[in-house]
């Protein structure tokens, strides 16, 4: 058994000196977590929380294997809120939204560590004053807090736990936010490697695209642990015009995938509505002007419809991504067995899409599958 010194803990009027015993094969990241209290002047026995395979607590302090292999527990270690001048950000993945994301927060005055598969795109975040890690480790280690926009998936979850991955670079008081679009279950894997190192897990994927990421008018969808939610709400107020707290990670994943399977669903009957209005010889300017005076009204149509009418499709979203997330959407729909008709059938459009080479156009370029459908018919 490794022993460590005693920790002082208020317990009611008086201090307890306990002497806390740990288990063998007991995690680097579970004692530093366990060290870390030291200054917060927190109980041991209150430090950890255990998951469904953890070692059971006993009241004596001790962490005992039981017959299941210990599992990695989680920190309840203080979070210090993030403050300009005060507070290191990461930033792993520099696309067109982590870009923008990352210059409001150097604009805001914050210090940011950033990284990508392809370095040149860090190259204009560094001459703005960012620093470049050469892994996400580097990025995690050097800070407090680590915000990820990655493509699918399979990036989020591989970026995470990878060898030099953001968990390696974590420890007990640091914290990951996740604002990649992602199912639940990636969600879910990749809350487990960040708190196996004793740090805290946020999901925040977000509603908004080029346009709202470059204006820091996002909406943040999160959910996890409500710790990190307070203490990163500034740099999300910096990024985004709104944000949701929702519970259990897994609920801003699945908020994400609703919202964005209506959007696309909205986009492809749009792009159906102006194709059937040119062929009975309606102007589409005129069909976008009349629907944004209605009830069925939207921001999307009155942005996208003139660029759609003129087939200029500069990615703002990319349509690979729109279709991803509807992927994504019918799966859970699945997953439920929630029939989802109308999801179904926009996504064959966007995969007819991508098919004419269309995946990095932005996803109002489903316009030329619905096209296309219309020249086949002739």
């Amino acid at each position: 058994m490794l022993k460590l010194p005693s920790i002082t803990a208020a317990r009611g009027p008086a201090a307890l000196h306990d002497r806390t015993t740990f288990a063998p094969g007991m995690a680097r990241s579970q004692i530093s977590c366990l060290r870390s209290t030291r200054a917060a002047n927190v109980h041991p026995q209150t430090a950890f929380t255990s998951g469904a395979m953890a070692p059971r607590m006993r009241t004596s302090t001790t962490l005992a294997p039981t017959r299941r292999s210990i599992q990695p527990l989680t920190c309840r270690a203080s979070l210090t809120e993030a403050a300009p001048g005060k507070t290191v950000l990461g930033f792993v993945g520099i696309g067109i939204m982590g870009l923008a994301m990352t210059r409001n927060l150097l604009k805001a005055g914050y210090e940011v560590v950033v990284w990508n598969r392809n370095p040149d795109k860090c190259k204009p975040l560094a001459d703005e004053g960012a620093k470049v890690a050469s892994t996400p480790r580097e990025v995690a280690a050097a800070a407090t807090y680590t915000f990820a926009m990655l493509s699918d998936p399979e990036a989020a979850l591989e970026v995470a736990t990878r060898p030099d991955g953001v968990a390696a670079g974590l420890a007990p008081g640091k914290g990951y936010v996740d604002v990649s679009t992602v199912d639940a279950a990636t969600s879910r894997a990749v809350a487990a490697a960040v708190r196996g190192a004793g740090a805290a897990f946020l999901e925040a994927p977000v509603s908004g695209s080029k346009g709202p990421a470059e204006q820091g008018k996002l909406i943040f969808l999160t959910a996890g642990d409500q710790a990190l939610f307070t203490a990163v709400s500034a740099p999300l107020d910096v990024m985004g015009k709104a944000k949701f707290f929702l519970g259990q990670e897994g609920a801003g994943a699945n908020m994400k995938l609703v919202v964005n399977m209506v959007m696309g669903s909205m986009m492809t009957s749009f792009a159906e509505g102006l194709a059937l209005a040119d062929k009975v010889g309606l102007r589409q300017q005129d069909v976008i002007e009349v629907v944004g005076l209605g009830a069925i009204a939207a921001p999307m149509f009155a942005l996208k419809g003139p660029s759609m009418a003129a087939r200029s499709y500069g990615p703002a979203f990319p349509l690979k991504h729109q279709q991803k997330d509807m992927r994504l959407a019918l799966a859970l729909g699945d997953e439920v067995a929630q029939p989802l008709p109308m999801a179904a059938a926009a996504n064959s459009l966007y995969i007819a899409a991508r098919r004419q080479g269309l995946g990095d156009a932005d996803f109002s370029a489903v316009m030329e599958a619905v096209a296309a459908q219309q020249q086949q018919q002739q």
